[in-house]
């Protein structure tokens, strides 16, 4: 072969060359960077551990990216860049800073620039590929589903669910926590939010795709969402299966005249200002966007909850006695009144939150306690940076729910101290869906097995994007001879 790049004499200078190219490009970048910024006070740059050219502190924030965040707010103060492939990080830390980063509107600090590699998991024109006022209208259509109404009416499907799930289990025996919990609550959201088609003859499939999707979505996913690896290439595959799945459903009930009381159908009937409305490839991203929310989040939160409070026996002894409290069949008013089991919950998600990190891109230049924050930063607020602080909580590495119970109440302490479901304009809304899908299973579980933890306390696995404990997350169950109420 005599092509030019089947020579080797030419390799040897095509790489030297390339290579220099892009040290060039790399080092003018930091000139110009200097000279636009000189005379200004910038956040301090971590500098410790492994940094390399180029690729900067990518190893640390691949490998453990919560211990170089702790390392770098230790070193550096409450504000501080990390340097990642070329790109500036800016931590944001501390109730101050806190408040900072959540108050600003989106044309300052941008989400959707910060989220676009969660365009290929979504789609186009889905959420973060979408315009401010379709991206409205869109957060509007999953809060029309996820309303009071709504809440209440889905805990006798979540009831249901447990106790076919629950079933399945022998009498006693040994299990992991996050795999049963991922397994029963894809269920219980898919029966509440998708419909009784995907629930009665699809949830196989839709478990099997939405599974693909998820391992997707991978740390590096976020430096470089359309690279062609493996992870990727399934998930682009399987995003197109879940658009034509839920096409054949949309169609199917427009053709019968089938108007269902979920959110897949807040999804087909909502129209936008121009009077258009969503295309079936749509209707999958949001879909997948309202599955990803409530799945991953509350399957993560269910298991370091139980996982937390199975290792303190006098706080489960109070638990059982609160269940005792809500005699007959529970519905939406008695879990929403079961305090200090949501207080387990809010104390799980302050010390294991299962997104560590919340971002936005800087669209003007912005200035906090004499510190400017550059254009096109990315800002980052860190869930768990905020629940370990010594000035806002009182042990923080003690797992105390009651710190969120009068008359001790923590949380309120700061406007953005506590951050289990971000902050400000972009607070989580799926919050008290969250909240009643993890205290029904539990109180089913507390009404109907005695646990007890095994072995200590898993870490968090930080090879996907959502944060979970790393298997195996192990419980021992018995089931009682009669349950409590």
């Amino acid at each position: 072969m005599d092509g030019i790049l089947s020579n080797k004499a030419n390799w040897r200078i095509i790489v030297p060359c390339a290579a220099l190219g892009v040290t060039s490009f790399w080092l003018s970048q930091k000139v110009m960077f200097y000279f636009k910024h000189k005379g200004k006070t910038l956040p301090p740059v971590y500098s410790s551990g492994i940094q390399l050219p180029f690729l900067g502190a990518a190893l640390q924030f691949l490998s453990d990216p919560l211990k170089m965040a702790f390392r770098a707010e230790k070193e550096c103060g409450d504000i501080f860049t990390v340097v990642v492939f070329g790109k500036r990080m800016t931590f944001m830390s501390g109730p101050d800073a806190q408040d900072a980063f959540c108050k600003p509107s989106d044309d300052i600090f941008s989400q959707q620039e910060a989220y676009k590699f969660s365009i290929p998991l979504f789609g186009e024109g889905i959420v973060y590929d979408a315009d401010l006022p379709k991206r409205k209208t869109q957060f509007k259509m999953v809060t029309n589903s996820l309303h009071t109404t709504a809440l209440a009416q889905y805990v006798p499907l979540m009831l249901e669910e447990a106790e076919l799930f629950f079933k399945e289990w022998p009498d006693e025996g040994t299990i992991d926590i996050y795999k049963s919990f991922s397994d029963l609550i894809i269920r219980t959201a898919s029966r509440c939010l998708m419909g009784p088609e995907v629930r009665g003859k699809l949830f196989k499939e839709v478990s099997e795709l939405y599974s693909i999707l998820d391992k997707g979505c991978t740390p590096i996913s976020f430096f470089a969402p359309y690279l062609p690896i493996p992870q990727h290439r399934a998930r682009d595959k399987a995003r197109a299966q879940m658009s034509k799945l839920f096409a054949g459903i949309m169609e199917e009930r427009r053709a019968k005249g089938i108007v269902g009381d979920d959110a897949l159908q807040v999804f087909m009937d909502a129209k936008y200002a121009d009077g258009s409305q969503n295309k079936p490839s749509e209707v999958a991203g949001l879909m997948i966007c309202l599955l990803f929310a409530g799945q991953h989040t509350s399957s993560v939160t269910s298991s370091w909850t139980g996982l937390y409070m199975l290792r303190d026996k006098k706080l489960m002894e109070r638990l059982v006695e609160e269940q005792k409290q809500f005699t007959g069949k529970m519905d939406g008013a008695s879990i929403k009144s079961m305090s200090l089991l949501h207080a387990c919950v809010s104390e799980a998600l302050r010390m294991q939150p299962p997104l560590i990190f919340l971002m936005r891109q800087v669209l003007e230049e912005q200035q906090y306690k004499g510190i400017t924050i550059p254009k096109d930063d990315i800002v980052f607020l860190s869930p768990c940076l905020a629940g370990r602080r010594a000035d806002v909580w009182t042990k923080p590495e003690q797992y105390d729910p009651d710190r969120f119970m009068e008359p001790r109440a923590e949380h309120h302490k700061y406007p953005h101290g506590w951050l289990g479901f971000g902050g400000g304009r972009h607070r989580c809304i799926g919050e008290n869906f969250a909240y009643m899908q993890i205290k029904t299973i539990w109180s089913y579980l507390l009404r109907n097995f005695e646990m007890e933890a095994v072995g200590d306390l898993p870490k968090p696995n930080y090879e996907a994007l959502v944060v979970g404990p790393t298997p195996p997350a192990l419980i021992k169950y018995k089931r009682r001879k009669t349950p409590l109420c």
